[in-house]
Formats: C-alpha cells, structure tokens, sequence
C-alpha cells in the first residue's frame, strides 16, 4: 500500500522536473540565438562605421584636389583674361584692314571718296608720329627682355614708400620718402651711409611746404616732382637744395580713381626715363585703363596724351623706360610680381610678342617700382624694403 502511495507521488513529481529542464532547455537556445544576432548587428554597424570613416577620408583627400586646382586656375584667370583681350584686339584690327582693302577693291565713287578721306588720316597720323618721334628721342631703341636679378639693400619705414637717386645730377645722393603720407625727405650723401645702421642720424631732413600723397613722387635735375595731399591732381615743383616750391599743374583727367588697383593711395605715379617727365594715372573714362601723359619738366606743360591698353586691374606699380610703359601685376593677397602689359607710345614694339617677365626670387608686393635712366637699374620699395633690380635689355 506504502509502494502504491509512493508511485502515484513520484510521477508528477518526474513529470514537473522533466517539464522545467525542457523550458531551460528551450530558453538557453533562445539566449544563443539572440546573442548570435547581436553578435551579428554589431558585426554590421562596425562594418559600416568604417565604410563610413573611409568615405570620408576619401571626400577630404578629393576636397583637397579641388582646391589645389582651383588655386591654380586663379593663377591663370588674369593671363587667360589678358590673352583673349589682347586677341579681340587683333581681331578688330584684322577686321579693320579686311574692311580697308575691301573698299580699295571697289570701284563705286562714294567708296573712292572714302579712300580719300583714309588716305588723309593716314598722312595726318604719320606727321602726327613725326612729330612725336622729334619731341622724343627715336634713337632710344631699347627694351626690357629681363629681370636678372634682385639686392635688397635695407629694410626701413612703412610698407609704403619710395627711394631713389636723381637720374638727372651727377651726384650719388640717396633720398628716402617714407609713408604715403608725409612731408619729410630723408637725403643721404651716397648709397653706403644709407645702408648703415644709425643712417637716420647721417640723413638730412628737407621739409615740405605741403605733404605729398600716395608713393608715386620722383625726383629729377634736382627737383622734387609729387602730388599734393588733399588736391585732386596738382603736381608740385621742389627745389630741394633752396626748399621752395618754384612751380604746380594740374594733370587733366587724373586723381579721380587710383593708377592701380593694389596700390590705392597712389593716385597719379610720376616717372622718369631716358626722355624725361611722365605722369601715370587711371580714368573712369578709359574704363579704368592706364593713361600716360608726357610732361615738360621745366615749364610744367603737358606734351601728349596717350590712351593704353593696360588695365589698372590687379595693378601694383608701372615704370616708363626708353618711351615704353610696362605694368606690374600681383594678387591681392601678395605673391610674385610679373610684367604682362607693355605700350610703346611710338609703337616701335609689338606687344603681343612679349613675353610675361616675373620679378625673380621674391614673393610679396611693391608700392613703387621707378626706373633711373643713368643705372639702367629699378629702384623698388617692397613691403618695407629697399630693393634694387638689375635688368636685362634688347633691341626693340
């Protein structure tokens, strides 16, 4: 009976155990599963983390190599630019002679008096060219094909200024103008007390009457040639060993926009060549084109006018040499300083053969550039530098 008892207790005792080891059993495979799926999804996400980490090593690496070539382009734009002005300029001529020898051709009267009327501006623009050719010097056959080298003599004063020697007087005096505005020069009696250390203490201090502005003064045959701070285009005549002002002008059409676009204080640049007195400026009529005018150093009277084709556009400085204007052009932000636009006023060079000369081992940017005649030498004011480049000439 005891037996019996026993048995009816056992079996379900055996049937709950066996039932609670069968849902262990179910809920451990439940476990693996799931922990094979998370095992799975993190396997995933780090795949894709990574993809994500290459992809954009590989838009950093691409942004890069846009900006590089995009810098490079901008490099290009102005010559790019400067190339295809210069060949709608040859366009136009082109379609001008065709338009000339076509109307020779034709034998219609009113055509005949067209001829005739040509020929008369052809004859009045050859005596026009004679007469130039007799006020300046025609034998003055040389041109810039170079710049050799470069000397930086000092580095003194504000990032603007100008320095030269007179071209005109035998003397080896330096004189020193710092500033854009100021009414003091600085004359030294030769280059080597310039370049000493306590210079300043060796100079002699020649005041103005009135300061000058802008860095684009000159002197020559011992006169201080410069444009009056406050005026809209009066040029003043220094005599610097009486101190005195002995004449003025006014330059017609100039002061208004400044002679070149990274060079805003300089409104009119005076320069001085083999044939004496030039006036460098920009009109808002020429489209902001370099204009150059011929100026009688003695009764201060303008000679002649020309319009260039040189843009004042990412100008810097210019220089006259030998009756020819060349242009120096730079980047806003500073950089290598090239000559791309050249105009001989007696059309003795052809422009589009030139090639763009570079100013050698230098990046940065000028405030003048001026060219003396006697040293066939620039004389440059560099970012607070005194600088002087020889140059490399040729026939023209």
């Amino acid at each position: 009976m005891v037996v019996l008892q026993l048995r009816f207790l056992l079996v379900p005792f055996l049937t709950s155990v066996m039932g609670a080891a069968q849902y262990m059993m179910q809920d451990a495979a439940l476990m693996n599963y799931i922990d094979r799926r998370f095992l799975s999804l993190e396997k995933t996400l780090e795949k894709c983390n990574q993809d994500i980490l290459d992809y954009v090593e590989e838009f950093r690496d691409f942004s890069q190599m846009v900006l590089s070539r995009l810098a490079g382009l901008n490099n290009y734009k102005a010559e790019v630019k400067n190339e295809v002005e210069n060949l709608l300029t040859r366009i136009e001529r082109a379609q001008r002679d065709i338009d000339y020898f076509g109307s020779v051709t034709d034998s219609n009267p009113c055509i005949e008096v067209h001829e005739d009327l040509v020929k008369q501006q052809l004859f009045e623009e050859a005596e026009e060219k004679k007469k130039l050719k007799l006020m300046l010097n025609a034998s003055c056959d040389h041109m810039l094909a170079g710049i050799k080298s470069l000397k930086i003599l000092k580095k003194t004063g504000d990032k603007h200024g100008s320095w030269m020697k007179d071209p005109g007087k035998k003397h080896t005096k330096i004189y020193l103008l710092n500033g854009s505005v100021n009414n003091v020069i600085l004359e030294f009696a030769n280059i080597m007390t310039f370049m000493e250390d306590n210079h300043t203490l060796k100079a002699r201090r020649v005041t103005l009457p009135s300061p000058w502005e802008g860095t684009g003064h000159i002197i020559y045959q011992g006169f201080l040639f410069y444009h009056r701070y406050g005026s809209l285009n009066e040029i003043i005549k220094f005599n610097i060993q009486k101190r005195n002002i002995t004449d003025q002008m006014l330059l017609p059409g100039a002061g208004r926009i400044p002679a070149y676009q990274l060079s805003p204080s300089t409104k009119i640049d005076l320069a001085v060549d083999e044939q004496g007195l030039w006036a460098i400026h920009a009109e808002p009529e020429t489209g902001g084109n370099i204009v150059i005018t011929k100026i009688n150093h003695i009764t201060m009277a303008v000679e002649h006018t020309w319009d260039t084709s040189c843009n004042s556009k990412d100008a810097e400085a210019a220089f006259m040499a030998c009756n020819t204007l060349y242009v120096v052009y730079n980047f806003a932000s500073g950089g290598t300083s090239r000559i791309q636009c050249v105009y001989d006023v007696l059309g003795a060079v052809n422009t589009y053969e030139i090639p763009i000369l570079h100013f050698p081992k230098r990046q940065g940017s000028h405030s003048t550039i001026h060219y003396n005649p006697k040293e066939k030498q620039l004389f440059a004011w560099g970012d607070g530098s005194q600088i002087i480049y020889k140059l490399l000439t040729k026939q023209k």
